[in-house]
Protein backbone atom coordinates (compact mmCIF):
# COMPACT_ATOMS: atom_id res chain seq x y z
CA UNK A 1 0.00 0.00 0.00
CA UNK A 2 2.91 2.61 1.08
CA UNK A 3 4.31 1.58 -2.73
CA UNK A 4 1.55 2.41 -4.16
CA UNK A 5 1.09 5.29 -1.89
CA UNK A 6 4.61 7.02 -3.15
CA UNK A 7 4.00 5.82 -6.69
CA UNK A 8 0.64 8.05 -6.72
CA UNK A 9 2.31 11.20 -4.86
CA UNK A 10 5.09 10.90 -7.73
CA UNK A 11 2.93 10.86 -10.46
CA UNK A 12 0.88 13.43 -9.20
CA UNK A 13 3.78 15.16 -9.13
CA UNK A 14 5.16 15.34 -12.66
CA UNK A 15 1.68 15.89 -13.61
CA UNK A 16 1.18 19.00 -12.20
CA UNK A 17 4.69 19.41 -12.87
CA UNK A 18 3.79 19.50 -16.17
CA UNK A 19 0.99 21.80 -16.32
CA UNK A 20 3.52 24.07 -14.59
CA UNK A 21 5.48 24.28 -17.24
CA UNK A 22 4.84 26.43 -20.18
CA UNK A 23 7.34 25.02 -22.95
CA UNK A 24 6.65 26.21 -26.58
CA UNK A 25 8.52 25.32 -29.80
CA UNK A 26 8.47 27.59 -32.38
CA UNK A 27 9.34 26.68 -35.90
CA UNK A 28 10.25 28.19 -39.19
CA UNK A 29 10.03 27.04 -42.58
CA UNK A 30 11.15 28.11 -46.17
CA UNK A 31 7.63 28.57 -47.29
CA UNK A 32 7.06 31.18 -50.47
CA UNK A 33 3.38 30.73 -49.89
CA UNK A 34 2.28 33.52 -47.87
CA UNK A 35 -1.21 32.00 -47.29
CA UNK A 36 0.62 28.90 -45.45
CA UNK A 37 1.15 29.21 -41.39
CA UNK A 38 5.10 29.82 -42.22
CA UNK A 39 5.86 30.06 -38.68
CA UNK A 40 4.04 27.39 -36.00
CA UNK A 41 3.62 27.21 -32.31
CA UNK A 42 3.20 24.81 -29.87
CA UNK A 43 3.18 24.10 -26.75
CA UNK A 44 5.32 20.75 -25.31
CA UNK A 45 4.04 18.31 -23.12
CA UNK A 46 6.80 18.03 -20.36
CA UNK A 47 5.63 14.57 -19.07
CA UNK A 48 4.71 12.93 -22.42
CA UNK A 49 6.73 15.16 -24.80
CA UNK A 50 3.92 15.43 -26.83
CA UNK A 51 3.07 18.77 -29.13
CA UNK A 52 0.23 20.71 -29.39
CA UNK A 53 -0.52 23.38 -31.46
CA UNK A 54 -1.92 27.10 -30.34
CA UNK A 55 -0.87 29.56 -33.05
CA UNK A 56 0.61 30.51 -36.05
CA UNK A 57 1.85 33.57 -38.33
CA UNK A 58 0.86 33.72 -42.16
CA UNK A 59 1.44 36.34 -44.89
CA UNK A 60 5.50 36.13 -44.50
CA UNK A 61 7.98 34.79 -46.97
CA UNK A 62 11.00 32.17 -46.05
CA UNK A 63 10.79 32.93 -42.08
CA UNK A 64 14.11 30.50 -42.03
CA UNK A 65 15.59 31.23 -38.60
CA UNK A 66 13.92 32.29 -35.33
CA UNK A 67 15.02 33.03 -32.64
CA UNK A 68 12.76 34.47 -28.93
CA UNK A 69 13.44 37.01 -26.60
CA UNK A 70 14.62 36.73 -23.17
CA UNK A 71 11.58 37.63 -21.85
CA UNK A 72 9.76 35.45 -24.23
CA UNK A 73 7.46 38.19 -25.48
CA UNK A 74 8.69 38.53 -28.78
CA UNK A 75 10.09 36.37 -31.99
CA UNK A 76 12.33 37.46 -34.42
CA UNK A 77 12.63 35.76 -37.41
CA UNK A 78 14.84 35.74 -40.86
CA UNK A 79 12.34 36.47 -43.41
CA UNK A 80 12.82 36.82 -47.62
CA UNK A 81 15.34 34.25 -47.62
CA UNK A 82 17.09 32.34 -50.42
CA UNK A 83 14.78 35.37 -52.21
CA UNK A 84 16.65 37.15 -55.27
CA UNK A 85 17.47 41.03 -54.13
CA UNK A 86 15.75 40.71 -51.15
CA UNK A 87 16.08 40.13 -47.26
CA UNK A 88 14.46 40.99 -44.15
CA UNK A 89 14.16 40.41 -40.61
CA UNK A 90 10.43 40.46 -38.85
CA UNK A 91 9.62 40.83 -35.39
CA UNK A 92 5.97 39.15 -33.89
CA UNK A 93 4.68 39.43 -30.44
CA UNK A 94 3.78 35.85 -28.82
CA UNK A 95 1.06 35.96 -26.01
CA UNK A 96 0.64 32.62 -24.94
CA UNK A 97 -2.54 33.51 -23.05
CA UNK A 98 -4.22 34.19 -25.93
CA UNK A 99 -2.61 31.77 -28.09
CA UNK A 100 -1.86 34.79 -30.50
CA UNK A 101 1.39 35.89 -32.99
CA UNK A 102 1.02 39.07 -34.41
CA UNK A 103 3.23 40.45 -36.86
CA UNK A 104 4.84 43.60 -35.75
CA UNK A 105 7.33 45.17 -38.31
CA UNK A 106 9.98 44.67 -40.89
CA UNK A 107 13.38 46.00 -41.79
CA UNK A 108 15.81 45.36 -44.29
CA UNK A 109 18.38 42.46 -43.20
CA UNK A 110 21.06 44.47 -45.11
CA UNK A 111 22.56 42.09 -47.35
CA UNK A 112 20.74 38.84 -49.34
CA UNK A 113 20.05 35.77 -47.59
CA UNK A 114 19.74 36.93 -44.00
CA UNK A 115 20.15 33.23 -42.35
CA UNK A 116 20.65 33.88 -38.51
CA UNK A 117 19.39 36.23 -35.65
CA UNK A 118 20.40 36.76 -32.22
CA UNK A 119 19.45 38.55 -29.16
CA UNK A 120 21.15 40.95 -26.60
CA UNK A 121 20.30 39.54 -23.06
CA UNK A 122 19.31 42.92 -22.23
CA UNK A 123 16.50 42.86 -24.94
CA UNK A 124 17.76 45.79 -26.44
CA UNK A 125 19.76 44.62 -29.44
CA UNK A 126 19.18 41.88 -32.28
CA UNK A 127 22.32 40.98 -34.46
CA UNK A 128 22.03 39.38 -38.31
CA UNK A 129 24.18 37.31 -40.38
CA UNK A 130 23.70 37.73 -44.17
CA UNK A 131 24.79 34.99 -46.15
CA UNK A 132 24.77 35.22 -49.97
CA UNK A 133 26.44 38.71 -49.34
CA UNK A 134 28.88 37.99 -46.80
CA UNK A 135 27.81 40.92 -44.13
CA UNK A 136 26.36 41.31 -40.47
CA UNK A 137 23.65 43.97 -39.06
CA UNK A 138 22.94 45.08 -35.78
CA UNK A 139 19.51 46.68 -34.89
CA UNK A 140 18.37 48.67 -32.13
CA UNK A 141 15.31 46.73 -30.65
CA UNK A 142 12.10 49.00 -29.01
CA UNK A 143 10.50 48.65 -26.07
CA UNK A 144 7.38 47.39 -27.86
CA UNK A 145 9.57 44.64 -29.64
CA UNK A 146 9.31 46.11 -33.26
CA UNK A 147 12.89 46.35 -34.89
CA UNK A 148 14.32 49.84 -35.21
CA UNK A 149 16.27 50.73 -38.50
CA UNK A 150 20.11 48.84 -38.99
CA UNK A 151 22.25 50.81 -36.83
CA UNK A 152 25.52 49.43 -38.05
CA UNK A 153 26.61 47.03 -41.25
CA UNK A 154 29.98 45.50 -42.51
CA UNK A 155 30.36 43.46 -45.37
CA UNK A 156 33.09 41.66 -45.79
CA UNK A 157 34.69 40.36 -49.87
CA UNK A 158 37.11 38.07 -48.49
CA UNK A 159 37.11 34.08 -49.74
CA UNK A 160 38.79 30.82 -48.90
CA UNK A 161 40.14 28.14 -51.38
CA UNK A 162 37.41 26.48 -52.07
CA UNK A 163 37.03 27.20 -55.52
CA UNK A 164 32.97 26.72 -55.59
CA UNK A 165 31.57 27.74 -52.05
CA UNK A 166 34.61 30.07 -51.11
CA UNK A 167 34.80 32.83 -53.92
CA UNK A 168 33.34 35.26 -51.49
CA UNK A 169 32.51 35.42 -47.78
CA UNK A 170 29.33 33.72 -46.58
CA UNK A 171 28.42 34.65 -42.55
CA UNK A 172 26.39 31.48 -41.34
CA UNK A 173 25.83 32.96 -37.72
CA UNK A 174 25.91 35.74 -35.16
CA UNK A 175 26.40 34.75 -31.54
CA UNK A 176 27.04 36.40 -28.38
CA UNK A 177 29.50 35.90 -26.14
CA UNK A 178 28.77 34.78 -22.41
CA UNK A 179 29.12 37.74 -21.10
CA UNK A 180 27.33 40.01 -24.47
CA UNK A 181 30.25 41.93 -24.53
CA UNK A 182 31.21 40.15 -28.04
CA UNK A 183 30.06 38.99 -31.16
CA UNK A 184 31.58 35.92 -33.11
CA UNK A 185 30.70 35.68 -36.51
CA UNK A 186 31.70 32.21 -38.04
CA UNK A 187 32.38 33.27 -41.86
CA UNK A 188 31.57 29.54 -43.95
CA UNK A 189 33.06 31.43 -47.30
CA UNK A 190 36.31 32.60 -45.68
CA UNK A 191 36.87 30.31 -43.03
CA UNK A 192 37.05 32.71 -40.11
CA UNK A 193 35.53 33.19 -37.10
CA UNK A 194 35.52 36.88 -36.94
CA UNK A 195 34.72 38.76 -34.10
CA UNK A 196 33.27 42.45 -32.81
CA UNK A 197 33.53 44.02 -29.41
CA UNK A 198 29.82 44.55 -27.78
CA UNK A 199 29.39 47.82 -26.83
CA UNK A 200 25.37 47.60 -25.34
CA UNK A 201 25.47 51.36 -24.45
CA UNK A 202 26.79 52.71 -27.65
CA UNK A 203 24.54 53.68 -30.96
CA UNK A 204 27.25 51.93 -32.83
CA UNK A 205 27.80 48.87 -30.47
CA UNK A 206 30.29 46.94 -32.88
CA UNK A 207 33.82 47.47 -32.86
CA UNK A 208 36.93 45.45 -34.12
CA UNK A 209 38.16 43.60 -31.49
CA UNK A 210 41.65 43.29 -30.54
CA UNK A 211 42.17 39.76 -32.36
CA UNK A 212 39.47 40.62 -35.27
CA UNK A 213 39.24 36.96 -36.44
CA UNK A 214 40.31 33.33 -35.73
CA UNK A 215 41.32 31.44 -38.90
CA UNK A 216 39.98 28.12 -39.61
CA UNK A 217 41.84 24.63 -40.85
CA UNK A 218 41.23 25.75 -45.04
CA UNK A 219 37.92 24.45 -45.95
CA UNK A 220 36.20 24.19 -42.77
CA UNK A 221 33.77 26.13 -43.60
CA UNK A 222 32.89 27.45 -39.95
CA UNK A 223 28.64 27.41 -39.89
CA UNK A 224 27.22 27.70 -36.26
CA UNK A 225 28.71 27.78 -32.95
CA UNK A 226 28.26 27.40 -29.13
CA UNK A 227 30.08 28.02 -25.96
CA UNK A 228 29.67 25.68 -22.88
CA UNK A 229 27.78 26.73 -19.72
CA UNK A 230 31.36 27.41 -18.01
CA UNK A 231 31.99 29.66 -20.34
CA UNK A 232 35.44 28.66 -20.77
CA UNK A 233 35.05 27.06 -23.72
CA UNK A 234 33.85 27.69 -27.24
CA UNK A 235 32.42 24.63 -30.09
CA UNK A 236 32.34 25.53 -33.46
CA UNK A 237 30.83 23.07 -36.20
CA UNK A 238 31.86 22.92 -39.60
CA UNK A 239 29.95 22.33 -42.39
CA UNK A 240 32.12 21.66 -45.39
CA UNK A 241 34.60 19.64 -43.52
CA UNK A 242 32.06 18.00 -40.98
CA UNK A 243 34.29 18.59 -37.94
CA UNK A 244 34.03 20.63 -34.45
CA UNK A 245 36.97 22.81 -33.45
CA UNK A 246 36.68 23.23 -29.84
CA UNK A 247 38.42 26.27 -28.65
CA UNK A 248 39.74 27.63 -25.12
CA UNK A 249 37.89 31.28 -24.58
CA UNK A 250 38.67 34.17 -22.57
CA UNK A 251 37.67 37.94 -23.35
CA UNK A 252 36.99 37.99 -26.76
CA UNK A 253 39.95 35.35 -27.59
CA UNK A 254 39.64 31.94 -29.10
CA UNK A 255 42.97 29.07 -28.89
CA UNK A 256 41.79 25.87 -30.35
CA UNK A 257 42.51 22.69 -28.27
CA UNK A 258 40.97 20.10 -30.14
CA UNK A 259 39.26 19.48 -33.75
CA UNK A 260 37.28 15.88 -34.27
CA UNK A 261 35.01 14.23 -37.00
CA UNK A 262 30.92 15.03 -36.59
CA UNK A 263 30.55 11.84 -39.20
CA UNK A 264 31.27 8.29 -38.22
CA UNK A 265 32.69 7.94 -41.79
CA UNK A 266 35.39 10.36 -42.07
CA UNK A 267 36.31 9.12 -45.32
CA UNK A 268 33.20 10.36 -47.16
CA UNK A 269 33.15 13.59 -49.07
CA UNK A 270 30.44 16.41 -49.29
CA UNK A 271 29.46 17.01 -45.81
CA UNK A 272 26.67 19.23 -44.62
CA UNK A 273 27.55 19.37 -40.72
CA UNK A 274 24.92 22.25 -39.42
CA UNK A 275 24.29 23.12 -35.90
CA UNK A 276 25.12 22.36 -32.75
CA UNK A 277 24.25 23.33 -29.12
CA UNK A 278 25.60 21.81 -25.64
CA UNK A 279 23.58 20.27 -22.63
CA UNK A 280 22.43 22.71 -20.13
CA UNK A 281 24.47 20.82 -17.78
CA UNK A 282 27.77 21.04 -20.04
CA UNK A 283 28.53 17.17 -19.71
CA UNK A 284 27.11 16.90 -23.48
CA UNK A 285 27.65 18.15 -26.75
CA UNK A 286 25.16 17.52 -30.35
CA UNK A 287 25.72 18.21 -32.93
CA UNK A 288 23.54 17.62 -36.64
CA UNK A 289 25.01 16.13 -39.57
CA UNK A 290 22.61 16.29 -42.58
CA UNK A 291 23.13 14.80 -46.35
CA UNK A 292 24.40 11.58 -46.17
CA UNK A 293 23.74 10.79 -42.50
CA UNK A 294 20.44 12.48 -41.18
CA UNK A 295 21.47 12.25 -37.51
CA UNK A 296 22.58 13.93 -34.31
CA UNK A 297 26.05 13.27 -33.16
CA UNK A 298 26.64 12.80 -29.85
CA UNK A 299 29.43 13.56 -27.08
CA UNK A 300 30.62 13.82 -23.74
CA UNK A 301 32.50 17.20 -22.64
CA UNK A 302 35.46 16.46 -20.07
CA UNK A 303 36.32 18.90 -18.20
CA UNK A 304 39.03 20.16 -20.00
CA UNK A 305 36.62 21.24 -22.18
CA UNK A 306 37.54 18.34 -24.60
CA UNK A 307 34.85 16.23 -26.91
CA UNK A 308 34.74 12.17 -27.03
CA UNK A 309 32.27 10.77 -29.57
CA UNK A 310 29.55 8.63 -27.88
CA UNK A 311 27.15 7.84 -30.38
CA UNK A 312 24.55 9.02 -32.86
CA UNK A 313 20.87 9.20 -33.41
CA UNK A 314 18.95 9.48 -36.49
CA UNK A 315 16.46 12.56 -36.60
CA UNK A 316 14.36 10.17 -38.60
CA UNK A 317 14.06 12.32 -41.47
CA UNK A 318 16.25 14.22 -44.52
CA UNK A 319 18.15 17.18 -43.87
CA UNK A 320 18.04 18.23 -39.88
CA UNK A 321 19.02 21.98 -40.52
CA UNK A 322 18.35 23.28 -36.50
CA UNK A 323 17.98 21.34 -33.77
CA UNK A 324 17.22 22.72 -29.71
CA UNK A 325 17.20 21.33 -26.20
CA UNK A 326 14.76 22.67 -24.06
CA UNK A 327 16.18 24.87 -21.15
CA UNK A 328 15.67 21.22 -18.35
CA UNK A 329 18.19 19.63 -20.73
CA UNK A 330 14.73 16.92 -20.72
CA UNK A 331 13.69 17.28 -24.44
CA UNK A 332 15.85 17.56 -28.33
CA UNK A 333 13.67 19.12 -30.92
CA UNK A 334 15.30 18.24 -34.21
CA UNK A 335 13.58 19.49 -37.17
CA UNK A 336 13.90 17.98 -41.11
CA UNK A 337 13.44 20.38 -44.07
CA UNK A 338 13.01 17.65 -47.01
CA UNK A 339 10.75 15.12 -45.32
CA UNK A 340 9.13 17.90 -42.83
CA UNK A 341 8.74 16.85 -40.09
CA UNK A 342 9.71 17.48 -36.62
CA UNK A 343 11.12 14.90 -33.64
CA UNK A 344 10.58 15.29 -29.80
CA UNK A 345 13.29 13.16 -28.23
CA UNK A 346 14.39 12.71 -24.23
CA UNK A 347 17.37 12.88 -23.52
CA UNK A 348 18.75 11.10 -20.51
CA UNK A 349 20.98 13.49 -18.29
CA UNK A 350 23.23 10.14 -17.41
CA UNK A 351 24.31 9.12 -20.75
CA UNK A 352 23.15 11.72 -22.92
CA UNK A 353 21.56 9.31 -25.22
CA UNK A 354 18.17 10.53 -27.31
CA UNK A 355 14.74 8.18 -27.47
CA UNK A 356 12.11 9.27 -29.54
CA UNK A 357 8.96 10.29 -27.48
CA UNK A 358 5.63 11.87 -28.06
CA UNK A 359 4.53 11.63 -31.93
CA UNK A 360 6.09 13.55 -34.68
CA UNK A 361 4.56 16.53 -36.58
CA UNK A 362 4.35 18.04 -39.95
CA UNK A 363 5.29 21.07 -41.50
CA UNK A 364 6.29 21.67 -45.05
CA UNK A 365 10.17 22.48 -44.81
CA UNK A 366 10.72 23.22 -41.42
CA UNK A 367 14.04 24.99 -41.28
CA UNK A 368 13.98 25.54 -37.92
CA UNK A 369 13.05 24.99 -34.30
CA UNK A 370 13.64 27.12 -31.09
CA UNK A 371 12.44 26.57 -27.39
CA UNK A 372 11.15 28.50 -24.85
CA UNK A 373 9.93 27.92 -21.11
CA UNK A 374 7.92 30.23 -18.97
Amino acid sequence: MKQKINFLIITLFLVLNGFAQNTYVFLGSYNRDKSAEAIQVYQLDTVSGKLNKITSAKNIINPSYLTVSPNGKYVYACTDTKTPNAGSVSSFEFNPENKSLTFLNSQRSGGENPVYVSVHKSGKWLANANYTEGSVSVYPLLENGKIDSIAQNFHYTDGSTHKERQTKSHVHSAVFSPQFDYLFLPDLGADKIRCYAFDENQKQPLTEAKIPFTKTDLEAGPRHFTFHPNQKFGYCIEEMAGQISVYNYENGTLNKIQRIATHPDKTKEGFESSDIHISPDGKFLYAANRGKENNIAIFSVDENGLLKNIGYQSTLGKHPRIFAIDETGNFLVASNVITGNIIVFRRNPKTGLLKKTGKEIKMENVSCVQIKTF
